[in-house]
């Protein structure tokens, strides 16, 4: 009964363990927040390095220095909820740093010291004592030792698992960091052509009426329609050229 209890209530804990893991995750290098983390405008947390690497994706065209952007000021969207961080003169580092979230993970990173039990460890279907920790390259599969000398993978070509999950890892992270910067992109566009079709809308509107008053001023009322079709006319031109 006791030990029953003992192991419900290692569990439970187990389980708290890993939601507050999952709550330390960086969503652009989906690893445990790296210090210093900086927290936006919007109460989102990036690890500062994710955060200057989403702004240079998101602004390519600004100087930088040795992987740092050397210009003051821009803006990118934060990758959580989309929401426009803009940065005054000091850039990434005029972001305040989340002192509360870096003593978290200090703790986290002290109560999770205890070693890893061999069941946690995937263990291969085909020989049952062997974990997984090679990655066979052909097959594209995670696999054992014994299975690449002896079973199915042994004409094939493997590497390290760990060494496979980082590359793997960081090609993701700078996919994600791009996609974000290319949706800012996108975003500024799109708002340029709305402000633009705006201002179309406007012309649209005041150009006729200008036109009708220079008719009705000029006191002949046979030529009022054909000056608003040259006017309707060169005004068309414009906007192909």
């Amino acid at each position: 009964m006791s030990a029953s209890l003992n192991y419900k209530s290692f569990s439970k804990e187990q389980q708290t363990m890993d939601n507050l893991e999952k709550q330390l995750i960086c969503p652009i290098c989906l690893e445990m927040f790296t210090k210093p983390v900086v927290i936006l405008p919007c109460q989102h947390n990036l690890c500062r390095k994710c955060a200057s690497d989403i702004f240079q994706a998101s602004n390519p065209y600004l100087p930088t220095r040795g992987g740092t952007t050397v210009a003051s000021g821009g803006r990118f969207r934060c990758p959580s909820c989309r929401h426009e961080v803009v940065l005054d003169r000091h850039g990434i580092y005029g972001l305040q740093r989340n002192l509360l979230v870096e003593n978290i993970i200090d703790i986290y990173k002290q109560e999770s010291t205890r070693p890893e039990k061999k069941s946690d460890q995937p263990m291969c279907e085909e020989h049952e004592d062997e974990r997984i920790n090679i990655y066979c390259l052909n097959c594209e599969v995670p696999t054992c030792s014994l299975c690449k000398v002896f079973g199915a993978h042994k004409d094939c070509q493997v590497a390290p698992l760990t060494h496979v999950f980082q590359r793997q890892k960081s090609e993701l992270s700078d996919g994600i960091a791009v996609l974000v910067g290319s949706n800012d992109r996108v975003q500024a566009v799109i708002s340029q052509l709305e402000d633009t079709c705006k201002t179309i809308e406007i012309g649209v509107e005041d150009r006729p009426l200008q036109g009708q008053a220079a008719a009705a001023g000029s006191g002949n009322g046979a030529d009022s329609e054909p000056a608003r079709h040259v006017f309707s006319f060169s005004w068309l031109n414009s906007l192909n050229e």
